[in-house]
């Protein structure tokens, strides 16, 4: 059995950002805050799938560079393996959500530069790069 509790977890940024509260091979679980205007950068998972479960404040989840979805209390949302996902705390209070990591794939981020505004982003994998 592992134990955590989300009260003080050890942000990765100081007081925001992820922090993983526990870690194991078939899921990997944490909490992200982000201030206002914080966001995380646009990213993709090669082999794992990210869920998001919103505990407190609103954000945007933009999936692939073209879906907005709006981040609220209770609100769930699983991004596949391969969805580009970016988060963005556009309020003006804090945002916090629980992320689930599923199966547990340390090392399989991988950031894909791309804000709202810009070009849609194009993975490093795709062949029409």
């Amino acid at each position: 059995m592992q134990h955590a509790t989300t009260t003080d977890p050890a942000y990765r940024n100081g007081d925001w950002g992820p922090a993983y509260l526990v870690q194991g091979p078939s899921s990997d679980l944490g909490v992200l805050r982000l201030g206002a205007g914080q966001a995380m950068t646009n990213h993709y998972h090669a082999h794992c799938d990210e869920t998001f479960v919103v505990l407190e404040g609103r954000a945007s989840l933009w999936v692939d560079g073209s879906t907005r979805v709006d981040l609220r209390p209770e609100v769930v949302v699983r991004c596949e393996p391969g969805e580009l996902h970016y988060l963005v705390n556009d309020s003006d209070a804090d945002f916090r959500c629980v992320f689930i990591k599923s199966p547990a794939s340390p090392g399989d981020t991988v950031n894909v530069p791309w804000v709202p505004g810009d070009p849609l982003p194009v993975r490093p994998t795709d062949p029409t790069k």
